[in-house]
C-alpha cells in the first residue's frame, strides 16, 4: 500500500479559467522575514520585504481574478492572460481561497469589510451544496459558477462519478479551523461547517499497520467502473456504507495528507498513535526499495516505529513518497510542526530544503530549485520531484523527460529541469534569502511572471513555461508569503489552545534520524 499523490486520483484536462476584480487598499500591517518557524524571526532589508509584497499583491490578484463573484467559489486554474474559467472547483481551491483571502486582508490587499463580503459568499455555497451528509464532507468536483456537483466533465463531456477525497477535505477543513479564528463575524458558520465533518470516515482499521490508515476517499455510490477493486467501508457511521479502492491509503509520513490526521487527532475522532502508523522510510528488511535506509526502531503510542532516513550529499533525511516539497512543506503552512517538533520536522524541514536547492544548483545543474507537482510546462501536469528524497520506486524525478537517478552516479547534466515557483514560495520559511533570491531569478531570468504573479512551471532547459496558473499552487505561494511576512501568522490562527493541548505532544515525542 503506497500512497499517490492526491491529483492522480482522477486525472483531468488543465482548462483555460476566470475574472473578477478586487479593491486594493494601503497595507495594514507591516511584518518581519521569518525563518523556520514563528518563534524565529528575523527582519529582512526594506527591499527584500517590498519584493516579497509585490508578489503577494500579483498572486492575490490572480487568485481575486479566478473567484466567481457571485458564488464566491474559485476556479481550478486560468491561464496567464487571466481571461475566463475552467468550470470546476475542488474542497482543495476553495480552502486555499479562503485563506488567501485572510491573507490578502492582512497584507492590506483588500479591505476588511470586502474579505468579510468576500468569505460570506463562500460559506453560503458551501452551505448549499451538495455534499455526502453523513459525513459532512464535499465531492472532489463542483461548478464554480453554481456550486453545483459536476457529473460530467467541461469541455468533454466524460462522466464523472461524485468521489470525497479525503487530502483535498483535509486541505477545506484547515481554511474553515482557520476562518473560525481569524474572522469573528464569520466564527459561527465557519464552525458549524467544520464540526459537521467526520475525519474518521477516512481512517481504516482493517489494515496490517496499527492503529489504521486514511484512504485516498470513497464514492457514495458504486462508480460502476470495470475492474475497480472495490469494498464497502463503515467508516465510523453507524448504517451508512461507503466505497473506496481498497489499494490506495496514504502510508507515509512526509505527505500532504497527514493534515488529515491532524484534523482527526484534534477533534479527538483518529487516535493519536495513528501519527506514528506510517512510514518515516519502509523498514530495512525490505530489499527491494531503491535505496537502503539508516535508523533504529523506536514506540510512540505503542506503535513500532522504524525511525529511519534516506542518505543524500551528507544529509539524512526522511523521504516523501515523492520527494517534493508540498508533501513536506504544505501542512507546515499551518501547523507549526518545527516549533512543536524540534527534534523531527524541525530537522527535517530545513533539511529538505537544503537538498532540493542543492539538487537544482549543484547535483543537476539547473540553475535554479523548486520541484513539486505542478503544471507540465510541454504538456499538462506532472508530478515532479527529487527522487533521492521519495520512497516511490518509480520516482518523481525533477526534469521533463523523466531521467532516472541511481545512488552511486552522477545526475547527468544538461536535463530540462522543471521548476515550480510554488516549491521556492514555501522554502521561504526556512531559507527565506536563498528562496528569495531564486523566486527572483524565476521571474527575471526565466521569464516566468506576468500579470497574475508566478506562471506555474517552467523548464530550464528548453525555457517552456507553464503559461497558467493553479489556484492551489497560488494559495500556497500567498499562504507562505503571509506566513513570512506577517510572523508565522497561519500558525498562529490554526494553533488554538485545545488544537495545541492535543497535537503538539504528539509532535514533540518523535526524534528523526534527520542531520546534515
Amino acid at each position: 500500500m503506497h500512497t499517490v499523490d492526491r491529483r492522480t486520483l482522477l486525472t483531468v484536462p488543465l482548462i483555460g479559467a476566470g475574472a473578477l476584480t478586487g479593491t486594493a487598499a494601503a497595507p495594514r500591517r507591516a511584518g518581519a522575514l521569518s525563518a523556520g518557524s514563528p518563534a524565529s524571526p528575523s527582519p529582512a532589508g526594506g527591499g527584500q520585504e517590498a519584493l516579497l509584497r509585490r508578489w503577494a499583491a500579483d498572486t492575490w490578484h490572480c487568485l481575486d481574478t479566478m473567484t466567481v463573484a457571485s458564488t464566491g467559489l474559485i476556479s481550478d486554474n486560468i491561464g496567464a492572460d487571466l481571461i475566463g474559467h475552467s468550470g470546476h472547483t475542488s474542497p482543495t481551491n476553495i480552502g486555499g481561497s479562503l485563506w488567501s483571502v485572510l491573507i490578502a486582508r492582512e497584507l492590506g490587499l483588500l479591505t476588511p469589510g470586502h474579505a468579510r463580503r468576500r468569505i460570506a459568499r463562500t460559506l453560503e455555497s458551501l452551505e448549499r451544496m451538495e455534499k455526502h451528509e453523513p459525513s459532512g464532507m464535499y465531492f472532489n468536483w463542483y461548478d464554480e459558477n453554481d456550486g453545483s456537483v459536476l457529473r460530467s466533465w467541461p469541455g468533454t463531456g466524460a462522466e464523472v462519478v461524485p468521489f470525497v477525497s479525503s487530502v483535498d477535505m483535509g486541505w477545506l477543513g484547515a481554511a474553515l479551523h482557520v476562518v473560525a479564528q481569524a474572522d469573528p463575524s464569520h466564527r459561527r458558520r465557519a464552525r458549524r461547517l467544520f464540526e459537521a465533518m467526520r475525519w474518521d470516515v477516512f481512517f481504516d482499521r482493517d489494515v496490517e499497520a496499527e492503529p489504521g490508515l486514511t484512504i485516498g476517499g470513497f464514492w457514495p455510490e458504486d462508480p460502476r467502473r470495470e475492474g475497480t477493486e472495490l469494498r464497502p467501508l463503515m467508516g465510523g457511521i453507524e448504517g451508512e456504507e461507503v466505497w473506496y479502492h481498497s489499494e490506495h491509503h496514504y502510508d507515509t509520513a512526509v505527505s500532504e495528507a497527514r493534515m488529515v490526521t491532524y484534523l482527526g487527532i484534534m477533534t479527538g475522532q483518529i487516535p493519536a498513535a495513528a501519527y506514528f502508523a506510517t512510514y518515516r522510510t519502509f523498514p530495512p528488511e525490505w530489499t527491494w526499495p531503491e535505496m537502503a535506509p539508516v535508523g533504529e526502531w523506536a514506540e510512540h503510542e505503542g506503535v513500532a516505529v522504524f525511525e529511519g532516513a534516506h542518505t543524500y550529499r551528507g544529509m539524512e533525511i526522511v523521504p516523501g513518497w515523492g520527494g517534493s516539497m508540498f508533501e513536506e512543506l504544505m501542512p507546515d503552512l499551518f501547523v507549526p510542526e518545527a516549533a512543536w517538533g524540534p527534534e523531527s520536522w524541525g530537522r527535517n524541514h530545513p533539511l529538505h530544503v537544503r537538498a532540493q536547492r542543492e539538487h537544482g544548483l549543484d547535483e543537476a545543474g539547473y540553475g535554479y530549485w523548486g520541484f513539486s507537482p505542478s503544471s507540465d510546462p510541454h504538456a499538462e501536469y506532472r508530478e515532479y520531484g527529487v527522487d533521492a528524497l521519495g520512497l516511490n520506486p518509480e520516482g518523481y524525478f525533477s526534469d521533463a523527460d523523466g531521467t532516472d537517478w541511481r545512488q552511486g552516479e552522477p545526475f547527468p547534466q544538461g536535463l530540462d529541469g522543471v521548476i515550480t515557483p510554488h516549491a521556492a514560495a514555501l522554502a521561504l520559511q526556512y531559507e527565506p534569502e536563498e528562496a528569495a533570491e531564486n523566486l527572483s531569478r524565476i521571474e527575471t531570468e526565466l521569464g516566468a511572471y506576468g500579470p497574475g504573479g508566478f506562471h506555474d512551471a517552467v523548464a530550464v532547459g528548453s525555457g517552456a513555461i507553464a503559461r497558467r496558473h493553479l489556484s492551489l499552487d497560488q494559495s500556497m505561494i500567498l499562504g507562505a508569503l503571509g506566513n513570512v511576512l506577517l510572523g508565522g501568522v497561519l500558525h498562529e490562527w490554526f494553533a488554538t489552545d485545545e488544537v495545541t493541548a492535543r497535537l503538539r505532544p504528539v509532535i514533540a515525542q518523535e526524534v528523526f534520524r534527520a542531520h546534515g
